[in-house]
């Protein structure tokens, strides 16, 4: 039996997320108090105060997702052994954490610090995304090629749903020709900006500057990376690919695929939202997927 536990990313935050872990438990409301202090702000009253509105600005978004998921790992205690984890874009620095690979601080740090670089890249260079489904993947990254603008896949969800990053011109015209192609819907998504694509350099430039200096240490267990959905323990691989992260595509559907091929039995989503056990069950509907609860 080989648990795999993964962590979800943007779009998964909702009103009133990690309420009940602050309420639950003594150490939540410690390490929630500690993320106040590191922020500089109080990002639980946004978490379980906020409306919808609120939790959608970027530099809140990504640190509470973060928070709720890492926390939560924290609180399952001797339940939480994982022998692989992976995290969906963002999610990626809460398996980092949850591994073992990063501090609790220096994560927190590393997501506030890629939030804002992200909010400024979007500044810089207004760019946005679109959900293509039912349509393969070869044929969705042939359009993009051909586009003049700077189009790009970006997240590899599951098979029949890619999402396309790039110029707001360049998706509109992307859209257009995937519903030619036979796609099922071409939906542009509500973001503020091109994740996962080169449109994000700015970002990557100056993540990478944090990253470099931070201490990892190896994690407990394999870490599959988004960019190319392998395993990894080795600290400088670790770096290397989470810096690559920014402006490459997070490959979920592959990454699941690995981890199946590698062992896993099953999938512990750690964090808010179901979004990710229900891409797991489109990989394979057989293996079992469930949310991570408290006892």
């Amino acid at each position: 039996m080989m648990k795999a536990y993964i962590f979800p990313g943007q779009g998964a935050q909702f009103p009133g997320m990690g309420k009940d872990l602050y309420e639950q438990s003594e150490q939540a409301r410690a390490l929630f108090e500690q993320a106040n202090e590191i922020l500089g702000f109080s990002i639980t009253d946004v978490m379980f105060d906020g409306t919808e509105d609120d939790l959608k600005q970027t530099n809140v978004t990504q640190p509470a997702i973060f928070l709720h998921s890492v926390i939560l790992a924290k609180v399952l205690g001797d339940d939480f052994k994982p022998e692989m984890v992976a995290g969906h874009s963002l999610g990626e620095f809460s398996a980092l954490v949850a591994s073992g690979a990063l501090s609790f601080e220096d994560g927190l740090r590393l997501v506030a610090a890629r939030a804002n670089a992200m909010q400024k890249a979007c500044d810089i260079q207004p760019g946005t995304m679109a959900a293509i489904l039912a349509l393969d993947d070869f044929t969705v990254e042939d359009i993009c090629q051909r586009l003049t603008d700077v189009v790009v896949p970006a997240n590899y969800n599951c098979p029949g749903q890619l999402v396309i990053s790039g110029t707001v011109a360049g998706i509109d015209a992307a859209c257009i020709k995937m519903t030619e192609a036979g796609a099922k819907r071409a939906l542009k998504l509500n973001v503020g900006g091109a994740f996962h694509s080169p449109l994000m350099e700015a970002a990557r430039v100056e993540l990478e500057a944090a990253i470099i200096n931070t201490e990892f240490k190896e994690p407990v267990c394999p870490v599959y990376q988004n960019i190319d959905a392998h395993p990894y323990t080795d600290i400088e691989h670790i770096k290397h690919n989470l810096i690559a992260q920014l402006t490459g595509p997070v490959r979920w559907t592959q990454t699941v695929e690995q981890m199946l091929r590698d062992g896993a039995t099953s999938f512990t989503e750690v964090g808010p939202g179901k979004v990710l056990q229900g891409l797991v069950k489109k990989v394979d509907r057989e293996v079992p997927a469930a949310s991570a609860v408290i006892q």
